[in-house]
């Protein structure tokens, strides 16, 4: 009989791989195996400095920020022309911010920072009026803007202004402003406009106290000397506090007033051309980090850049300021 084809078969060989004299080391929880997503948040820091003569009452300047979702903060800026007929420029700016912060979540605002004014100013009913801006930063990185007046706001990277927003005004030193009256701007008349950002942009936004009384140059040096969003804030608004009140200052403001001279003559002589512009002064700064969430967990969140977490800093308005 023939032998059995199975005695001519090599018995199987297995590979034993050497046992390693080091442990293994273990996965991190934010391995890159593991799937996650990117988000951009908004690290930010706040200060307000009021007019030197409405230190008492807290100025006529109301602001907030928050960090839910991406981020958002908002500025509005009373017009103190309403106290000439006895009402108080400061409670419309207010009730508007605290309004602005109280829609951040309706479903129709959806983080479209021109509805989100609409809402804020229909549901406000104070009399006056204030020029604002908003700003929203989508998880993706994408700055949505809505800005009535002459608030600014101004995205620094690497060191240099790479986007900034123009004021809108009928004339020199008439902006246009949101008010409860019929023959104010709505949020229709909004500038409307994004800015894709990058990790580790610097955004700058105040109240034109802030943007008459200092130069681009000035933001820079500021923003690469602070070793944070609050330091940096704090920093903008004293110094422009120190050039409202240095009459011999020849701030932006000033410039741009002897500049305009002859457009202004036929109607008014008494802008100042000389030196800085006191006023309320708001300044907000923000820092943009990216942060990875897993998938599977997304109460987890691991920052990729930087030292800070993304958090909120919360201000309803003036009234609560310390200064």
């Amino acid at each position: 009989m023939a032998a059995s084809t199975a005695s001519h078969l090599s018995p199987p060989r297995f590979y034993v791989r050497p046992r390693s004299p080091h442990p293994p080391l273990r996965r991190s929880r934010f391995s890159p195996v593991r799937a996650a997503k990117l988000e951009a948040v908004l690290s930010i820091g706040t200060h307000l400095i009021p007019h030197p003569r409405k230190a008492a009452s807290g100025g006529e300047d109301a602001f907030f920020a928050n960090s839910d979702a991406g981020g958002v903060f908002a500025i509005a800026d009373g017009v103190s022309g309403w106290a000439e007929k006895n009402v108080n420029p400061a409670l419309f700016s207010r009730e508007l911010m605290r309004n602005s912060s109280n829609f951040l979540n309706d479903e129709e605002v959806n983080g479209d920072p021109q509805i989100l004014l609409m809402k804020a100013q229909a549901a406000t009913s104070s009399i006056g009026s204030a020029t604002v801006i908003i700003a929203v930063l989508e998880k993706t990185g994408t700055l949505k803007i809505a800005s009535v007046g002459d608030c600014g706001l101004k995205v620094i990277r690497k060191g240099q202004v790479m986007f900034s927003i123009s004021p809108q005004e009928h004339y020199f030193d008439c902006p246009y402003q949101i008010s409860s009256e019929a023959v104010g701007q709505t949020y229709q008349d909004a500038l409307v406009c994004s800015v894709n950002l990058m990790d580790g942009d610097m955004i700058v936004s105040g109240s034109d106290g802030l943007f008459d009384n200092i130069f681009d140059q000035e933001i820079i040096s500021i923003i690469s000397e602070s070793s944070g969003v609050d330091e940096a804030a704090k920093a903008l608004a004293e110094l422009a506090r120190k050039h409202s009140v240095d009459v011999t200052f020849d701030s932006p403001y000033s410039m741009e007033a002897r500049s305009k001279q002859d457009q202004l003559a036929h109607w008014c002589t008494n802008f100042i051309t000389v030196g800085g512009k006191m006023d309320d002064i708001t300044v907000v700064v923000a820092q943009v980090k990216t942060v990875a969430i897993p998938e599977d967990e997304g109460g987890d969140v691991e920052e990729l850049k930087g030292n800070e977490q993304g958090i909120a800093v919360a201000v309803a308005s003036a009234e609560q300021n310390e200064e």
